[in-house]
């Protein structure tokens, strides 16, 4: 590890931090942003009243996305009345990768610091994963979130800036044949690129040979892909995800779980009413950023389901670990049955031409009387379409139990159907 002290720290000490860190957030919120100065003010809440972490759970109000939006829309405020400071004090501003077709945004401010806020969260997980000074790194080009190579940068090792994006896979490979970098970072889209370099001959073993460890972030990975990676590439996979958009949350070598850094985000896992679950049930995600003061989201509901365990990890840490299940809004609910996108993943990752698991469920609302899924399937060699659809039809009625008259499977290229999402991903769930 590389901050020891920090990342083995005992849960009563935890508790005493995150608890002093809320009470003098809250205040500086309300006292200097204009959206938690009217919502604390319709809580019934003056500043300085919440005085621990039970007041602040029991009383503090929620808010999410769309409270955010709703605040910017009305006032035309560009910062949806979060910023607690003068614009002109801002030194970034970045956003996520936009998913739902909104994306959120990330402001920072920071003065003598090597590296950026959002930057410094990667340098833990890298030295974990084995980057080490002196190391060359493959980064991609993308900004969403900051640019990546700040983070390398403080860390002491060399970026590799190459365009990862669609397309440009040829070119990577030569610079990883070139620079051979200890460390990338992958996402489903860059899986297509590899999958068809490997048709076109190359070694993904041999390209992909000196790195330490690669990262997988984005969204989930199919086991099936997952499997491939590890087996038939050679690759020492560690993934990770969105702390619901207050930092990050990365895999340790045990490989079960996503760790929360606790001095970056306080964690709460709630049920529909926003009561406590207990741990390893499954609750709605809810986080405060503890570690941004310019832009802060507290008690911000994610929508995202997951199972969390406060037990520490047979790594040595005691962070929260959290298991990721889906989003609350994705599931879908065909001629009665509830739907979710990890059980149509399942299916659709077993079939060799749709291995990498791109697909969305198509539904204008939640209920619907039949299960319409877009399927992207890799065409660098030859498909029987017929046939793939026949497969995937009965495999999903099979296991969904839903009858295949009520399954309509939409094929595309793996290409076109990427082209449908974000710059990191494809939506799960789409209304056309």
């Amino acid at each position: 590890m590389l901050e020891l002290a920090v990342e083995t720290t005992p849960a009563e000490r935890i508790r005493q931090v995150q608890e002093d860190r809320v009470i003098e957030l809250t205040r500086l919120a309300q006292e200097r942003s204009a959206f938690y100065r009217e919502t604390f003010d319709a809580a019934g809440i003056t500043v300085g009243e919440i005085t621990s972490l039970d007041d602040f759970q029991a009383r503090v109000p929620f808010m999410n996305k769309d409270s955010i939006r709703e605040y910017r829309d009305r006032t035309g405020d560009s910062y949806g009345g979060l910023l607690t400071v003068d614009p002109s004090e801002v030194t970034s501003v970045t956003a996520s990768s936009g998913t739902t077709g909104d994306p959120t945004f990330f402001v920072e401010r920071w003065g003598d610091e090597p590296v950026s806020p959002l930057n410094a969260r990667y340098i833990r997980p890298l030295w974990d994963l084995g980057v080490r000074p002196g190391d060359n790194v493959l980064c991609s080009a993308a900004s969403f979130r900051g640019y990546i190579e700040g983070a390398t940068r403080a860390l002491g090792a060399v970026p590799i800036l190459v365009d990862t994006w669609m397309g440009n896979w040829a070119e990577v490979a030569e610079a990883i044949r070139r620079h051979r970098p200890t460390y990338c970072q992958l996402m489903s889209m860059n899986l297509v690129e590899l999958e068809r370099l490997q048709h076109q001959g190359e070694d993904l073993r041999e390209l992909m040979s000196c790195f330490v460890s690669v990262g997988f972030a984005g969204e989930p990975l199919g086991a099936r892909m997952r499997e491939k990676l590890t087996r038939e590439w050679g690759l020492n996979l560690w993934v990770y995800t969105s702390a619901g958009d207050t930092g990050l949350a990365w895999e340790c070598a045990e490989h079960d779980g996503y760790h929360l850094n606790w001095d970056e985000t306080l964690t709460e896992v709630l049920d529909a009413d926003g009561n406590p679950v207990p741990d390893g049930e499954v609750g709605e995600l809810v986080v405060t950023a503890m570690d941004n003061d310019t832009y802060p989201l507290i008690r911000y509901r994610t929508d995202d389901l997951v199972r969390l365990t406060r037990q520490p990890c047979p790594c040595g840490r005691t962070s929260p670990r959290m298991w990721v299940l889906g989003r609350a809004g994705d599931e879908t609910v065909v001629a009665g049955r509830a739907v979710l996108p990890h059980e149509v993943w399942s299916i659709v990752e077993q079939q060799d031409e749709t291995e990498t698991g791109l697909f969305q469920i198509i539904r204008p609302q939640r209920e619907v009387e039949r299960l319409r899924v877009r399927v992207g399937y890799d065409d660098s060699a030859e498909v029987d379409l017929d046939d793939l659809v026949r497969r995937l039809t009965a495999g999903l009625s099979t296991t969904l139990g839903i009858s295949a008259e009520l399954i309509d499977i939409l094929p595309e290229t793996a290409g076109q159907l990427l082209r449908r999402g974000s710059a990191a991903k494809v939506p799960r769930v789409a209304k056309s």
